[in-house]
């Protein structure tokens, strides 16, 4: 069991995440949901380290979990100028050796000896990806990972996070496009408010759906009426 206790995050006098407690079990895949604003970053910023909060706030196994535990893409990525794909992977391959850097980057189709500098945004995506899966941690953090790609691109990560699972690694990820969660997550949290509302199972995926639907449509529908008028 990953469980996050208490956790709260302030910037300056504004409160982020507000005592917010969460149970996950390992070996799964847990999405987080929230509009803009929830703090959905800034809870795996504080999960990986980024934020100063209390370890102890981070259980894993019944023992604090450490930042050595966790692989963490973020939902935007730096690259250093001038270097190729295949230079960047090799600095990952460097720690584990075992990291087949061809066979992976043929999955993704990624051109490993042009400059990154010249990728798209989907490319830099699947390339920070790879850097991440090489690490083989036990915990893997994906903050919008979904973002940028295509959709075969898209089919292949569903495809690795479920190979991930087997080998017996816990993931958490989030995304704004909620039928990309509700494909592959065992469960899906809510964070509204700075608080986790609710955790959601798969059975009640279709009504979290709906509901979310049923709420944007209220939100702007009159406000879009009136614009186009």
């Amino acid at each position: 069991m990953f469980i996050i206790n208490n956790l709260t995050v302030k910037y300056n006098k504004k409160v982020v995440l507000n005592d917010l407690s969460l149970k996950l079990d390992l070996f799964s895949i847990s999405g987080i949901i929230g509009y803009n604003g929830a703090g959905k970053t800034t809870l795996l910023n504080a999960i990986y380290g980024l934020i100063e909060v209390p370890r102890s706030c981070f259980i894993l196994n019944n023992k604090r979990l450490e930042r050595s535990d966790i692989a963490y893409l973020e939902a935007s990525n730096f690259f250093y100028s001038n270097i190729t794909g295949r230079d960047y992977l090799k600095l990952f391959h460097r720690k584990n050796r075992s990291f087949n850097i061809e066979l992976w980057s043929s999955i993704f189709n990624l051109p490993l000896d042009k400059f990154i500098e010249t990728y798209s945004t989907g490319m830099k995506k699947k390339l920070a990806l790879l850097g991440i899966l090489s690490m083989d941690k036990q915990i893997i953090i994906l903050d919008e990972p979904f973002n940028g790609l295509d959709i075969e691109s898209v089919m292949a990560l569903q495809i690795i996070c479920k190979k991930l699972i087997e080998q017996k690694k816990t993931i958490i990820i989030t995304s704004h496009i909620i039928e990309s969660l509700t494909t592959i997550c065992d469960s899906i949290s809510v964070l509204k408010d700075g608080v986790i509302e609710s955790t959601i199972a798969p059975a009640e995926f279709n009504m979290l759906t709906e509901n979310i639907t049923g709420e944007m449509n209220v939100k702007y529908s009159m406000l879009i009426d009136e614009a186009m008028r």
